[in-house]
């Protein structure tokens, strides 16, 4: 029961690309994080000078009465997001992932 079991899980693992997608999950979080440093210790506070003498984006806010609207934290969110899709754009067309062909199902 147990060896069939996992012959099964093996199989599992081979056919649906349990591997690979582990290994895309990892690199994604890697790149995230190396991004989100990139937005916040390099190009944050290069804009921040050009916008106001604050230094830091995410500092960056509106108030309206007792309201503060953050939106220096999310131009940053909104370049994290821009450079995170335009290097996952670039990875799928440099490795031709958009050409891979789908698993045929065996029977």
């Amino acid at each position: 029961m147990m060896k069939k079991t996992l012959k099964g899980f093996i199989e599992f693992i081979q056919s649906q690309g349990v591997i690979g997608l582990a290994i895309g999950v990892v690199m994604g979080t890697s790149v995230t994080k190396l991004v989100t440093s990139l937005v916040t210790n390099i190009i944050n506070p290069v804009i921040g000078l050009f916008l106001g003498k604050i230094g830091d984006l995410n500092k960056m806010y509106l108030q309206i009465g007792s309201a503060q609207i953050l939106f220096g934290s999310f131009i940053s969110s909104l370049i994290d997001f821009l450079i995170i899709a335009l290097v996952v754009y670039f990875s799928v067309k440099f490795f031709k992932l958009d050409r891979l062909e789908k698993k045929s199902d065996k029977k």
